[in-house]
């Protein structure tokens, strides 16, 4: 099978297309032939040699794929899953090949309507943000959300999954068009970070509530400026920090309005817990997939030996929504 190899760690140039023999699945596994693959922010951090792959997991990047069911393990039932099924799974790496084992559980039927281009934008942020906004900080119908990068695949994913559980959304984004194209995703207003300063702006738009749910991918100076933007009871999220990690916090604030804070990340959890919220996918996302009431948003998709076009792209943060890698243009 083609494959992307990262030779060593570093830039762009050193992913090169290479061949390797196509893996077999385990008792409990598929063997996807992938369609297209996502490409997302841990990628980029991976191939930096920041992020390294869990014990155990494939080595070459990609963390999620739409594809059909190729062969199935032993343990598989065939009401499970049969070969020619076609599906989207999360993978624990592997991605970015012609063929990918997964852990069933990580797997899900590929909702009606969608190609596969859209079905491999799902899992890595469909199952982050459920695992995080829905789960972690437990977001209620009639709630404020605030997402932070909301023209981002994480952020258009949150924007249309919360709105459709009934949350009020806020986001914020680096330009007016990615404020404008969060608003046509469904959240009342988006604020431009360059120009508006969001803490003063949610509490505005919010009659001074402020937000009871924030979904940070930022960090930095925003995790004090979350302190002061949230809700009294207010649960507070960070999933990654592109301003860095570290910051010295007051937390009388955080006591006084007995707010949360925690994070999480995905890759490392156990199959179990990932299968769990595969489950919870399908119960109360997938319907809205199914009738167009979600539909993800594509920046661009690339062939797959163009994939250093599709990092520099991720780098450059000029997209909206998510990028893909098209292993087999005669799916497009």
């Amino acid at each position: 099978m083609r494959y992307i190899d990262l030779i060593k760690f570093g830039g762009t140039e050193n992913l090169i297309q290479s061949e390797m023999s196509t893996p077999s699945p385990g008792p409990d596994e598929l063997l996807i032939r992938v369609v297209a693959a996502g490409v997302n922010r841990p990628d980029i951090i991976q191939r930096q040699g920041l992020y390294p792959a869990p014990k155990g997991a494939s080595p070459i990047l990609g963390l999620e794929v739409a594809g059909l069911v190729e062969r199935v393990g032993e343990n598989i039932k065939p009401e499970q899953w049969q070969p020619g099924d076609k599906v989207c799974a999360l993978t624990n790496g592997g991605g970015y090949a012609e063929f990918v084992n997964v852990p069933a559980g990580q797997c899900l039927a590929m909702p009606e309507g969608l190609n596969y281009q859209q079905a491999a934008a799902l899992p890595e942020t469909f199952f982050t943000v459920w695992s995080n906004v829905f789960e972690r900080a437990q977001l209620k119908a009639g709630e404020v959300l605030l997402v932070h990068g909301g023209a981002s695949g994480i952020g258009t994913a949150a924007i249309q999954m919360a709105k459709c559980m009934g949350a009020r959304v806020f986001t914020t984004a680096s330009s007016d068009e990615k404020c404008q194209c969060c608003i046509a995703l469904g959240c009342e207003q988006a604020f431009n970070y360059q120009e508006q300063d969001f803490v003063s702006a949610i509490k505005e738009a919010t009659n001074d509530h402020g937000a009871d749910v924030i979904l940070d991918i930022v960090g930095g100076e925003y995790i004090n400026r979350n302190i002061k933007a949230a809700a009294i009871d207010g649960r507070i999220v960070n999933i990654a920090f592109l301003q860095g990690s570290k910051a010295e916090v007051n937390f009388m604030p955080v006591m006084l309005k007995r707010l949360s804070l925690s994070g999480s990340t995905l890759r490392a959890q156990s199959s179990e817990v990932k299968a769990a919220i595969a489950t919870q996918l399908q119960q109360h996302i997938w319907p809205f997939l199914e009738n167009g009431s979600i539909k993800p948003v594509i920046a661009e998709v690339f062939p797959m030996h163009k994939v250093k076009l599709a990092h520099q792209l991720m780098e450059s943060n000029q997209h909206i929504g998510k990028i893909v890698l098209s292993m087999d243009d005669s799916y497009l």
